[in-house]
């Protein structure tokens, strides 16, 4: 039975390329937070543009799961990929991951936290995702539906040999044209594009890796808080080296 892949990540991990990455696959039909309404009206979180993304959005987390799962049933030539945030996934049912190939996407938080702060000022470890990915990560593991992690660093690094990877894992045909795409919006990008998709609308491809050296002292604290998970998640990342992949 085919299943959707669902990518698990945190904001500001190169998410959204790696979507855009997946769309030049034929066969796969890429999908744009569907929970983020739910997380909106259940959190009641303060983000850009709340109120047009619940007015675009069905806000019941658990009927949009069992809506694209039977969508998937239908349309079994086409597989979806679903680019979801960890953090959506907030008083939910999560029996619905025993039906799906799921990844990880994860960032160092000494290069995420800067960017993430610029939309969430008062951003917090929950709106990271980190903790959410590691319990997830944990759990899908312990029930024998071993999930996949990415880092975007290691992404970045060598995006052909960590992509080739992936879909061996996942059971897709990769193809170099994962690699690039034409710059601009994409039809699939959620009403919430103009406040977050500023720098890969004007992307054409994986940009390549540049390590930051500076960081804002006043995030110290909260990078306190992150670095204990994402080093967890990161001990089993897949790997830019082709013969340094994580097992």
């Amino acid at each position: 039975m085919t299943t959707p892949v669902c990518l698990w990540s945190g904001p500001r991990n190169v998410s959204t390329a790696l979507m855009y990455g997946f769309a030049q696959l034929a066969g796969i039909r890429v999908i744009d937070e569907p929970l983020y309404g739910h997380y909106l009206r259940v959190s009641g979180a303060e983000h850009p543009g709340r109120e047009d993304v619940m007015k675009a959005l069905d806000c019941d987390g658990d009927a949009v799961m069992q809506k694209l799962l039977l969508q998937q049933a239908k349309e079994p030539g086409e597989r979806l990929f679903i680019k979801h945030m960890a953090h959506h996934l907030l008083e939910m049912d999560l029996g619905f991951l025993s039906s799906t190939s799921n990844v990880f996407l994860v960032r160092d938080p000494r290069e995420m936290l800067p960017s993430l702060t610029i939309q969430l000022p008062s951003a917090g470890l929950y709106d990271t995702g980190l903790r959410q990915q590691w319990e997830l990560f944990a759990d899908l593991s312990q029930a024998g539906r071993q999930p996949v992690i990415l880092d975007s660093r290691e992404l970045l690094l060598n995006p052909a040999v960590v992509l080739r990877e992936l879909c061996r894992r996942l059971d897709i045909r990769f193809s170099p044209d994962m690699l690039s795409w034409p710059p601009g919006t994409r039809v699939e990008d959620g009403v919430w594009a103009p406040h977050w998709y500023h720098a890969v609308h004007k992307s054409t491809g994986f940009a390549p890796y540049e390590e930051k050296t500076e960081f804002p002292e006043h995030l110290r604290p909260l990078l306190d808080d992150c670095v204990p998970w994402y080093e967890k998640l990161y001990h089993h990342a897949l790997r830019a080296s082709a013969t340094g992949e994580s097992t």
